[in-house]
């Protein structure tokens, strides 16, 4: 394994040759063939349906994962799935969807579906990426993804199979018995034809592939990007920067002896690429507790006992997961862990030291993008750890920060000056991002330099350090905020758990900062206390916020990031239902229109002045429409 402590070594890395001269492989059949021939018996993917330390798990070896993944790519190619068709899933994590996902690469381009979508939302993908085959669930107990599919099939004509996974075959004694007595009724019909996951992949030759694999890269996944209200941003992903992903994890963190433990769910890059291609290129083990994985039931309550059970190496989390983990004692023997790795939102300071002075474990922070299939830059797993960045960009990861101006040519930013973090890698695809070609258009700085809205600097040590997303700037009368400084403060009141700063509308300054707050379970305090916390730990006067709100719970997307959009909704609702007041009118919804944003729609409450309406929401920067 390549020694990976600081930017030199990354630096020697390099310079031992080209990364196009390393010889990997170029399918995604090849490189899990590799693994498959190196480690036949080692475990590669092991699935709890239920969350107790002893509760029945499933494991698939090397070689049995090749075996599936094998039958199960001659099942969608004999439906029709070629090398330029659609691959859809819907599906939440379970033994099969690592299979799914490799299959879908092989046979086809595969399509990973968040299964918290509405089904309009899904139907729209299925069609933006004309899907040919959907594979879902089974209908059910306590889930509604199988209803959900179906819905979405009706209104996406392209798809003519539905193939089911049923989960009851992962459970065991009575339950296994009861599931078919109460399994919920499809009530949806559509012309798919539906077929048995299990069934149709066991008629299938599992030793070798029916087709061809010629060995040239190619789009091989589509995976949506971007917030849970209108139609995603779908990009595209080649071989050679999933296997690009793998290479990283293989070569710098893992190898066959690690266990991975990982609770983030198989449609989002983060899980697919560092964590499911680190460990084929490694041979490493990787664990997924429960189907909706830090969101199952018992998962938390149980986590320091799953770690002991599988004496994992490696916890992959994010800072929602880790805030939720520090409210529960550490109650088991967690000493095999090496290290966390922490990616998808900035992970706060004081979470980390609770975290180490819990556990004795560190946590590296990393930073990868959807757009350029994942991975960007990590904090040295053996090296200095600069707690607040996301390290040193990775092995053949060129990161700028770039400063445009207003007539659109680039600036470089010296060290320590915030500008876009722009990055060219092997996961890049140059003018190709996305599906839609429209969506690409001012996308690249120099044509290689993917610009990834996010706002960052690089020190003098070459430390990465995000400090906001462009859009997620709060901009008070022509000066820019940054919420996670908002945030930050919030975080270091004892009594916060999460925090979520936004700009809410006013009709002075434009935006003025708002910030909402998740308490630590059991704790108590007042939106006032939180105020004047605020007044004392924000040093920028304009940045302490107008409004403080406190609520059950904040709106987190399926990998636990905040999901500001929900809260500017929120917003926009209270702030606009204040400025009505006496007009009879009110906001009956905020919805997001693709070219408006979000938009407050109106309702009335008998007779309305709609003149004054006009007046006092003429005020205002954000649009508005009667219902």
């Amino acid at each position: 394994m390549a020694r990976f402590s600081s930017h030199e070594d990354r630096d020697t890395l390099e310079r031992e040759m080209p990364y196009e001269a390393r010889g990997l492989p170029k399918t995604i059949y090849e490189f899990l063939s590799q693994t498959a021939d190196r480690f036949p018996d080692r475990p590669a993917i092991s699935f709890q349906l239920l969350s107790g330390p002893k509760d029945h798990a499933t494991t698939l070896t090397w070689a049995d994962l090749r075996e599936r993944v094998t039958e199960t790519a001659n099942m969608l190619r004999k439906l029709g799935v070629g090398p330029t068709d659609t691959v859809a899933y819907l599906l939440p994590n379970s033994i099969e969807t690592p299979v799914v996902l490799l299959a879908g690469a092989t046979a086809g381009i595969v399509n990973p579906i968040n299964p918290l979508l509405d089904s309009e939302q899904i139907a729209a993908i299925l069609r933006e990426t004309r899907a040919k085959v959907l594979v879902t669930l089974r209908a059910f107990p306590k889930t509604d993804v199988a209803q959900k599919a179906a819905e979405a099939v009706a209104n996406a004509p392209g798809v003519t199979h539905v193939v089911e996974i049923d989960l009851n075959r992962h459970l065991r004694g009575l339950k296994r018995f009861i599931v078919p007595l109460i399994r919920p009724r499809m009530k949806v019909r559509h012309k798919a034809k539906v077929l048995n996951f299990e069934a149709a992949t066991s008629a299938e030759k599992h030793t070798r592939l029916d087709f061809d694999d010629p060995q040239q890269d190619r789009i091989a996944a589509y995976f949506h990007t971007g917030g849970t209200t209108g139609m995603p941003k779908v990009a595209q992903h080649k071989y050679s920067g999933m296997i690009y992903n793998g290479w990283l994890g293989g070569t710098l963190l893992f190898d066959e002896t690690d266990v991975l433990m990982c609770p983030l769910p198989m449609f989002h890059v983060f899980a697919a690429y560092p964590v499911l291609m680190s460990c084929v290129a490694s041979g490493a083990h990787v664990v997924m507790p429960t189907p909706a994985g830090y969101r199952g039931e018992g998962v938390f309550d149980n986590f320091w006992k799953l770690i002991e059970r599988w004496q994992a190496t490696f916890l992959i989390t994010v800072p929602t997961a880790i805030s939720a983990l520090m409210q529960r004692p550490v109650n088991a023997d967690v000493s095999s862990l090496k290290t966390a790795i922490s990616g998808s939102a900035p992970l706060p300071i004081e979470l980390y030291n609770r975290f180490k002075s819990a556990t004795g474990v560190e946590i590296a922070e990393g930073y990868g993008l959807t757009e350029a299939t994942c991975l960007v830059s990590c904090n040295p797993v053996d090296g200095l750890k600069k707690v607040g960045s996301v390290g040193v960009p990775l092995p053949y990861t060129h990161v700028r920060i770039l400063n445009h101006d207003d007539a659109g040519k680039a600036h470089e930013c010296p060290p320590d000056v915030v500008g876009e973090i722009c990055v060219a890698n092997p996961g890049v695809f140059p003018g190709s991002t996305y599906t839609e070609a429209d969506k690409n258009h001012h996308l690249f700085a120099e044509d290689i330099y993917l610009r990834t809205g996010d706002l960052g600097r690089l020190d003098p040590d070459g430390y990465l350090w995000i400090t906001g997303r462009a859009k997620d700037l709060i901009i008070r009368g022509g000066h820019n905020i940054d919420p996670a400084e908002i945030e930050e403060a919030m975080l270091s009141h004892p009594a916060v758990a999460f925090a979520g700063a936004i700009g809410q509308p006013d009709s002075f300054a434009g935006e003025l900062p708002c910030v909402y707050v998740e308490l630590v379970a059991g704790a108590k305090t007042t939106e006032a206390d939180l105020l004047d916390h605020a007044r004392d730990h924000i040093h920028e006067r304009a940045a302490i916020p107008k409004h403080v709100e406190i609520l059950p719970e904040l709106p987190k997307t399926a990998v636990g990031k905040i999901f500001k959009p929900d809260l500017r909704r929120m917003a926009i609702r209270r702030v606009y239902d204040a400025a009505l007041e006496g007009t009879g009118a009110h906001v009956a919804e905020v919805v997001e229109d693709k070219k408006r944003g979000l938009v407050a729609r109106l309702g009335r409450d008998g007779k309305v002045d709609e003149a004054e309406v006009k007046r006092r929401l003429g005020e205002f920067t954000r649009p508005w429409e009667w219902a």
